[in-house]
């Protein structure tokens, strides 16, 4: 039976139902999820207004709404649900390790895994700093293309605060793939390290040959 939380904020989208935009972002995420059509603004400005008027208190709780909301066909649910994963800080603990990996392996694709980066994962491991290399190493050593995506990623926005040896380490494991979401993530990071020291990502490039021409074309784009 559905919780009435999820029922709740699906009643809220469907109010919100914007076919013609539904369409768009259907196609444009290769026909792989149906959607409401509703704008990001507005989304998330509903989903603000509903976090803050029905609280959870629970990290159990959390783990139940954000696996349902995942079983909607909308894409907009798994954004909610991701982003009401990153709205509950406060009860971020350990168990959050599995629902992050869970979430990351659901439903996969990179709107939702960069947006659980960006909502989630960069966040947890600056409050929770021990478990970042065991989980990372081994989402980097996973046959999963998206935890190898986010094993590369999830320092994207620590700036000075990057730990390039072990940026060093997951992109030399990965510098082989053939995967395109890899080639691009490797350059992604690359790039925004770029920002605080290029001439380390510049020297970088130049030791390792074995970079596809994608990856290193991202790495140097404002370099």
């Amino acid at each position: 039976m559905a919780h009435p939380y999820s029922i709740a904020i699906q009643k809220k989208f469907a109010a919100h139902k914007n076919d013609k935009a539904a369409k768009g972002a259907k196609a444009y995420l290769l026909n792989q999820f149906e959607f409401y059509g509703i704008k990001t603004p507005l989304r998330r400005k509903l989903c603000k207004e509903f976090y803050k008027a029905n609280p959870i208190n629970t990290h159990k709780e959390l783990t139940t709404l954000v696996k349902e909301c995942f079983e909607a066909p909308e894409r907009e649910m798994h954004y909610f649900a991701i982003e009401l994963l990153g709205y509950h800080k406060k009860l971020w603990s350990k168990q959050t390790i599995s629902l992050i990996e869970w979430i990351i392996t659901h439903k996969s694709w990179w709107d939702s895994v960069d947006s659980t980066n960006s909502h989630v994962i960069g966040k947890f491991f600056v409050e929770f700093p021990e478990y970042i290399k065991p989980t990372t190493s081994k989402w980097n050593k996973s046959s999963n293309i998206w935890l190898q995506r986010m094993s590369i990623l999830f320092q994207l926005m620590y700036k000075d605060k990057t730990d390039t040896q072990l940026l060093t380490k997951y992109i030399e494991h990965c510098q082989l793939e053939e995967e395109f979401f890899i080639r691009k993530a490797i350059g992604w990071a690359l790039r925004a390290y770029a920002y605080t020291d290029a001439k380390w990502v510049k020297a970088f490039i130049k030791t390792h040959s074995k970079l596809s021409n994608l990856s290193k074309r991202e790495a140097l784009k404002h370099c």
